[in-house]
Order: structure tokens, then C-alpha cells, then sequence
């Protein structure tokens, strides 16, 4: 089983060192002015203009629920990451996720980037901005996106590794894009009913900019289900020691038609795919045999 502790653990703390640093750059363009742009392309957006108490609170848990995410997604997915070193396997855990959010924003946002100077945040689970307005500022979004991720990587082997029990390939990402799913189901599905009840039918806004993010959104509530109860299933069959690739993939693709639900369906489609190789030692057809 995936080391979570220590993931989470490692991301929060990256995530901190981030937000005191998007403080820092906050400060500095109060007082020089410096280029705004350059702040929301690095993902460190904080205005300490408009810094309210509630606005404190949310600026907070939005880096450290970022943080949370990333650190249980790396540890997940640690002994899978190409790198030979933990600094190595964060900078690809962070470009990939990078990708992932891109892939969802050119997905639910139509006519992006042209209608908004190509910035847009990525959701809330990514916590990362995706900016493709000039190559320069692409190429500081992308510089700080990979950053985070060596940072993580670099905390990850400062902390003690904890003592794990075998489990089967793919256990901990099936386990993680279940619980992404749901958080993501509930929270898309209790404002779609309230929507229903306090608006009645239809809920779907009229055709404009919102109009496909509105559909999707109506799908989170409907598709959402089936595709995390069947990811939950894929899992408890990787706890037995079976294989989960069907339920996995099957729950997985459901949830990446929503679009909204990309990255929890990434994640159970890939532990679908690896709960499906044979764990280490185990014997085949051939040996049984025998």
C-alpha cells in the first residue's frame, strides 16, 4: 500500500513553502509593480489588496488542498514514476499532472485560449494556473509547475518511509481516483439537485460561453456515479489479491467523459491497467500446473 502519510505530508509542506513565496511576490508587486502576469503564469495569484479574512482562509487551503492532492498522487504512483531519484519522479508527477490539466480546461472551455488572453486555472484539485498567452509566460508557467514538483520530491526524502504491507499494482491509484470521484461527484451533485429544486428543469444554461461546461456539468451528476462505484469495485478486487482492470478502466473512462472528473478518471484507468499485471512471485497458469 502507497505511503499517503508521507505523500501528503511532503505536498503540504511544499505547498506552504509556495504560498510564503507567492506572498513574498505579492509584496513586491504592491510596491514596484511587478508585472501581474508573471504572477498568475507561476500559478501564485495573491492579491493582498482585496486579502479579506475569507479570502485569507481560502487563499490558505486552496495551496494546501493542492498540496494534500499532489503528495497522495505521488506517493501513489511513486514506484511507477520514471526518475531514478524522488526530485526526478516529482518534476514528471507535476508536468504530467500539468497536462492532465490542460487536456480538462481545453476540454470544458471552448474557444480556449482565445477568449481569455489564454490563462485559466485548472480545478480545484490541481490548484495550477495553465498559461499559453505568450511563450514567455508559458515558459514560466511551466518552470514553476515542474518546480513544485522537485520540491516535493526533495521533502518526500527528508521524511522517514513507513513500514508497508504488500499490495497488489495499481491498489492506491484505484483507491485515490475513487476517493477524487466521489469528493468530486458530491460536491457537483448536491449543486445540481439544489439547482433542480430551487430552478426546476432545465439546468442547463442557455447557449453562451458556459453553455458545454454547463452540460458537462450536468453529466458529473449522472455519469459521476457509475464511475466511481464501479472504480470502487475494481478496487476491493485488488484488495483480494484479483485483478481490477475492468472495473477500473470501465469507472475510469466513464468519469473522463465528464471532462470535470478527468484526473480521477486518469488515475483509475491506470490503476485499472497495472492492477492487471501479476504482483511479484505470483505464479502463472503454467506453474499451477505444475
Amino acid at each position: 500500500m502507497a505511503d499517503f502519510g508521507r505523500g501528503i505530508k511532503a505536498g503540504v509542506a511544499a505547498a506552504g513553502i509556495y504560498l510564503v513565496f507567492a506572498v513574498i511576490l505579492a509584496a513586491i508587486d504592491q510596491i514596484f509593480w511587478y508585472p501581474e502576469n508573471f504572477i498568475h503564469a507561476a500559478g501564485l495569484g495573491v492579491e493582498l489588496e482585496s486579502m479579506y479574512p475569507s479570502i485569507v482562509v481560502f487563499s490558505i487551503w486552496s495551496y494546501m488542498f493542492r498540496g494534500i492532492v499532489f503528495g497522495a498522487i505521488f506517493a501513489a504512483l511513486y514506484s511507477f514514476l520514471p526518475g531514478t531519484t524522488s526530485v526526478r519522479k516529482g518534476v514528471v508527477l507535476s508536468a504530467f499532472l500539468w497536462i492532465v490539466a490542460l487536456v480538462e480546461i481545453i476540454y470544458t472551455t471552448p474557444g480556449w485560449p482565445w477568449h481569455d488572453g489564454g490563462h485559466s486555472y485548472a480545478a480545484a484539485y490541481c490548484g495550477s494556473t495553465v498559461c499559453l498567452s505568450s511563450i514567455g509566460l508559458a515558459l514560466v508557467n511551466i518552470m514553476f509547475t515542474l518546480a513544485f514538483g522537485a520540491l516535493v520530491g526533495s521533502v518526500w526524502n527528508k521524511l522517514r518511509a513507513k513500514e508497508l504491507r504488500e499490495a497488489r499494482k495499481g491498489n492506491a491509484a484505484l483507491l485515490l481516483g475513487f476517493a477524487l470521484g466521489v469528493w468530486m461527484w458530491v460536491s457537483g451533485a448536491v449543486v445540481f439537485f439544489m439547482n433542480v429544486v430551487v430552478r426546476g428543469f432545465p439546468v442547463i444554461e442557455q447557449p453562451g460561453p458556459f453553455w458545454w461546461y454547463s452540460i458537462l456539468f450536468v453529466s458529473v451528476a449522472f455519469l459521476g456515479l457509475p464511475g466511481w462505484v464501479l472504480t470502487l469495485v475494481g478496487w476491493r478486487k485488488t484488495r483480494r489479491g484479483e485483478s481490477g482492470l475492468k472495473w477500473g478502466v470501465a469507472g475510469g473512462v466513464i468519469m473522463v467523459l465528464t471532462g470535470i472528473m478527468l484526473l480521477p478518471g486518469v488515475l483509475a484507468i491506470i490503476g485499472g491497467v497495472l492492477s492487471g499485471r501479476k504482483p511479484a512471485g505470483e505464479p502463472g497458469p503454467a506453474e499451477i500446473e505444475q
